[in-house]
């Protein structure tokens, strides 16, 4: 089946608002050797604003992201995406990228009118090595060198870990750079610990990950609180009714026994207490988990497995309880509102059929019947995505009052912190800040931000004023 490793490098960190501007891939076979490699890159977004944190970290200048040479983020979305279904079916890695790079990745395929889940798709699956480096670090010690800061605390950044096992990592905060030392942590622990490995490799299969927390008796589960993994042994009692791939699983330090004769008064306060006694985990997320028979004596710390494996029994046999915690479990969380920005919608259903057919053809006909097919999309977040998509590729297939109504929306994201990204005066302000705060711009990178977002707004001001000048009656 093989293993994809890949990275973005982004213009900022909020999903669904910012833009992928480099992504980078490495395909291996099952034992880790490379088989092929890939990189695209894209201009910037006429309507996206970059963080200057971003441009620093990545140390991207404005220059080379508003390059007219670049593909557009349209044609490298394409690439990407032709690329990847060339190499399915793999299994998906990066370094924090369930959290991060796949959220970037599925919004840049939905914005862009493609099926957003490919990499839990067409045969794949998907699992993220900081979950493994930190597992490393609590259950293999001797497979990985872990740094440790000032305060005593463990880094797990992928620059410093990298260093500290003698990987290379030459371009960090490069996407392949980063790619390449993913890799390469990923070859150590293989190496050095192939039992971990092997688990890492298990658990990045939804269906697996299924199957063995709702048929065990009860489990070790891993959570990774400010770079310190804690194992708690749970039992699962049961699927989120919100989310199909949600499981809820109960800590095991209160016996059921317990739990039956709580009063009302007790039982709420117990559900309510933090950490929560219940925890919840995607099937879908790679998560860390570990048999009570695999447990190592650091994990047990103590525990008798024997009543740990009678507790979760008990628990597991006993439905009216399993249910009664669920139901009020659910009912103390609170919901979410709907997003009112198109772009934080992702999540709020898939196309149906006919807009999946619809999708597929967008991209294989001309502008002008693009906007036909736009013009037909049931899922309003289709037809907002569509049309941008013809503005910036052939805006001559869009009616005047179409282009008008796309024109407003963009530029409103570039000057209306309540259109939901981040502004160019945000941009400017922020950049002002870290100029005076680092007293010096060696590479000029901010100045030159300085000066295009300056520009920018200039720009932007007099197009408004021009274009949406209301005529006096």
């Amino acid at each position: 089946m093989g293993f994809v490793f890949f990275d973005t490098e982004t213009t900022g960190l909020r999903h669904g608002f910012d833009q992928i501007v480099h992504f980078a891939a490495i395909r291996t076979d099952n034992d880790l050797n490379e088989v092929d490699r890939f990189e695209a890159r894209s201009r910037l977004l006429p309507h996206v604003v970059p963080h200057p944190s971003a441009l620093l970290t990545n140390g991207l200048p404005i220059e080379r992201l508003t390059d007219e040479g670049l593909p557009s983020h349209y044609q490298m979305v394409l690439l990407i995406r032709e690329k990847l279904l060339c190499w399915s079916p793999s299994i998906f890695v990066g370094y924090n990228s369930i959290r991060f790079d796949e959220e970037m990745l599925r919004h840049a395929f939905f914005q862009t009118l493609q099926p957003a889940y490919l990499t839990s798709s067409h045969g794949n699956s998907r699992a993220d090595v900081l979950g493994l480096v930190m597992a490393a670090a609590g259950l293999s010690p001797a497979s990985l060198s872990v740094p440790y800061g000032p305060e005593g605390r463990p880094i797990f950044r992928l620059e410093q870990l990298a260093s500290a096992n003698d990987v290379a990592h030459t371009d960090a905060h490069d996407a392949m750079g980063d790619v390449v030392a993913t890799l390469g942590l990923c070859r150590r622990v293989h190496e050095r610990s192939p039992e971990l490995w092997h688990r890492f490799v298990r658990f990045s299969k939804k269906a697996t990950v299924g199957d063995f927390v709702d048929t065990e008796d009860g489990f070790f589960l891993t959570e990774f609180f400010g770079n310190a993994p804690y194992h708690t042994p749970v039992v699962c009692i049961g699927a989120d009714p919100d989310q199909p791939n949600g499981r809820f699983c109960l800590r095991l330090d209160v016996a059921r026994e317990e739990l039956a004769v709580m009063t009302e008064e007790a039982f709420q306060s117990y559900l309510s207490a933090k950490p929560s006694p219940v925890r919840r985990l995607r099937i879908n997320a790679a998560p860390t988990l570990t048999a009570f028979y695999d447990a190592p004596d650091a994990m047990l710390d103590g525990a008798d497995i024997d009543d740990l494996e009678r507790r979760a029994r008990s628990i597991k046999e006993d439905t009216a309880l399993r249910s009664r915690i669920i139901e009020a479990f659910v009912a103390t969380r609170a919901r979410r509102s709907p997003s009112s920005h198109v772009e934080g919608r992702i999540y709020e259903g898939f196309p149906g059929r006919d807009d999946e057919d619809r999708m597929a053809k967008f991209h294989t006909v001309g502008w002008g019947e693009a906007a036909a097919i736009v013009q037909e999309f049931d899922d309003e977040r289709l037809r907002v995505f569509g049309r941008r998509l013809i503005y910036y590729g052939g805006r001559s297939a869009l009616s005047d009052d179409v282009k008008l109504g796309v024109e407003c929306d963009l530029t409103d994201r570039l000057i209306d912190h309540a259109a939901g990204g981040f502004t160019l005066r945000q941009a400017l302000d922020e950049t002002e800040r870290l100029l005076a705060e680092n007293g010096a711009d060696a590479n000029g990178i901010l100045s030159s931000y300085r000066e295009y977002l300056t520009h920018r707004i200039k720009r932007v001001t007099e197009f408004r004023a021009r274009r949406f000048v209301v005529e006096p009656r």
